[in-house]
């Protein structure tokens, strides 16, 4: 900084009164605010301590004088400019009848000057916004960071992501994008509380951190869902190496507050310029290929591939089309009939949901309820077939039930009991006769919420089935937690009957159990008569499956039920 320049400050004298300039003199010299007055010939008539400090930390030193060139020496010290900028300056504020003001950084410091022209001079305001630009700057970092992990938010992963294009754009120099989502965080995060589930986040983001080089960005973009930017990446191989990396590293058993913790995660990998050349493409396509990783299992990596996008846009012309297809009444339900083996007759149905689609034909239900459980249209879906399942069950004989299969989600919903109530009030259907199938899914969820749901339809006279009995680990402590009516032998089992050297002892273990309780076993998947009489012999009170009847549409099953309790048609060998 160059050696402090007087500046002389012209002292007010009450014989210049007529100067309009010098009359505010004595106005100014109570201010606590940075102002200097300036006569028409460029002398400092007055400036205030707050603008002496400002200018003594400048270099220039207050004192009591006139110099015709102070104004443009504080002036081109403020702005860096020369002298001749200065009287431009004054100029431009004299010409246009309006302020001019500007902002610059000087000898370390950011002062803001303003100019104004008076009758008579000209008023200059200086304010030291040193402090303030730094808290705002603080704080523009503040809102680019994420406040639990401390690391990159969306909008600093926007703004590094958008220089590792620019660098791709200029220099050729590649990069990769990774997006990362935690596998079974969620009921860590619903069993444990948040605060546990914040540890844990904080715990991943650590060791995201100690995975990537500095030139690489790690950001948090949602709950549990971060993203990298992984600089430099010119090969596939090496984008392979972070990923196997990070995959190892997060599913590594964690401790907090004592407790043992192990969760996964799916990654999701794009290259550019291979996978696009801009983020939002990067981004989408990251996001497909972690799609895929968690089809594939999870707690794996995959790249993208251009297939991916053409299977993901059939799959929102699917979903578009499921919402479509329940205002189009493209739904249809087929029953397949479930046979006592004590008195050779039909005591129940099962209602399966069938989807008739105008131009894809026959829509199998493998390809469309997950999808639909995926995006919630399970619920309203399940509404409609059990409302249409008891409309259709009131016109069978009295002697026979119908079952239908409720989801998760559906069970989720404080509307299922209230809904199954109006569903029996319109049809009529007597409560006795519908017969609700869970599958272990609905059990895992809320326990005190789905038992109580569970009582609750029992209380209404609703019988309650166990579906794919069998194939979780935890069925057996189900079976003491709720009086099911009835128990299902997954298909699998009487699949491996004849086969397997433990089928017959699953079968028989099973049946008994059920006998034990006073539960009604039906083995499912039944297609021949050696599994028939196997399953027989082994307890099973009832049997479904092809060997009885494939599930046919209302009007057939009409004709296959008995009209009377005398007439058997539905007894083995005979099929529609």
């Amino acid at each position: 900084m160059p050696a402090p320049q007087p500046l002389r400050v012209v002292s007010t004298n009450p014989s210049v009164e007529a100067d309009p300039v010098r009359r505010l003199a004595t106005y100014f010299d109570g201010l606590d605010q940075g102002v200097i007055a300036i006569d028409r010939r460029g002398r400092v008539v007055v400036a205030t301590a707050p603008a002496r400090a400002i200018l003594s930390g400048l270099g220039f030193t207050a004192t009591t004088g006139s110099s015709g060139r102070d104004l443009l020496r504080i002036l081109a010290a403020i702005t860096g400019s020369g002298l001749r900028d200065g009287f431009a300056m004054l100029r431009r504020a004299r010409a246009e009848e309006g302020p001019q003001a500007f902002e610059t950084v000087t000898a370390g410091r950011t002062i803001a000057l303003r100019i104004h022209p008076v009758d008579g001079g000209w008023t200059v305001a200086l304010e030291d916004m040193t402090e303030v630009r730094a808290r705002e700057a603080n704080s523009a970092e503040l809102a680019r960071i994420d406040p639990l992990t401390g690391l990159a938010n969306r909008l600093m992963l926007r703004e590094r992501l958008s220089a590792s294009l620019d660098r791709l754009n200029r220099y050729g120099e590649p990069c990769a994008v990774l997006l990362l989502d935690l596998d079974r965080f969620k009921p860590i995060n619903d069993t444990l509380g948040h605060a546990v589930g914040d540890a844990l986040l904080e715990k991943v983001a650590d060791r995201l951190r100690s995975a990537v080089r500095s030139a690489d960005t790690v950001a948090r973009i949602g709950g549990d869902e971060f993203v990298v930017i992984q600089a430099g990446a010119a090969r596939q191989e090496d984008v392979t190496i972070l990923a196997r990396r990070l995959v190892d590293l997060i599913g590594r058993t964690y401790i907090i507050d004592g407790q043992l913790l192990t969760i996964g995660v799916s990654v999701g990998a794009a290259l550019a310029p291979k996978d696009g050349t801009d983020a939002e493409r990067l981004l989408k396509h990251a996001d497909l290929a972690l799609y895929r990783a968690k089809l594939d299992g999870r707690a794996t990596f995959r790249f993208f591939e251009p297939e991916m996008d053409v299977r993901m846009q059939a799959r929102r012309r699917l979903e578009l089309d499921i919402r479509q297809a329940l205002a189009r009444r493209e739904f249809v339900l087929h029953y397949q009939p479930q046979l006592n083996l004590k008195n050779q007759s039909v005591t129940g149905c099962e209602a399966l949901l069938r989807w008739k689609h105008p131009e894809r034909g026959t829509v199998s239900p493998a390809d469309f309820i997950p999808l639909a459980e995926e995006v919630g249209l399970i619920v309203p879906i399940g509404e409609w077939v059990v409302r249409q399942a008891c409309r259709d069950a009131a016109l069978w004989p009295d002697t026979v039930s119908v079952a239908v299969n409720v989801s998760p989600a559906q069970f989720k919903s404080d509307r299922l009991v209230d809904m199954i109530v109006s569903a029996l009030a319109t049809s009529g259907l007597p409560p006795r006769r519908l017969e609700v199938e869970i599958t272990e899914g609905v059990l895992l969820q809320n326990n005190d919420h789905t038992l109580d749901t569970l009582h609750r339809l029992r209380k209404l006279g609703v019988r309650v089935s166990m579906d794919d009995f069998g194939t979780g680990y935890s069925s057996l402590s189900y079976l003491r937690s709720f009086p099911f009516d009835k128990i299902k032998i997954d298909r699998s089992f009487v699949k491996d009957i004849a086969t397997a050297p433990d089928g017959d002892a699953i079968i028989r273990a099973i049946a008994g159990l059920g006998r034990s309780l006073g539960m009604t076993t039906v083995a499912e998947g039944v297609e021949t008569e050696e599994q028939m009489r196997r399953i027989q012999a082994e307890g099973c009170t009832d049997v479904q499956g092809y060997l009885i009847s494939r599930p046919v549409p209302l009007d057939d099953l009409m004709r296959l039920l008995p009209r009377d309790p005398h007439d058997n048609p539905s007894a083995p060998g005979v099929h529609p």
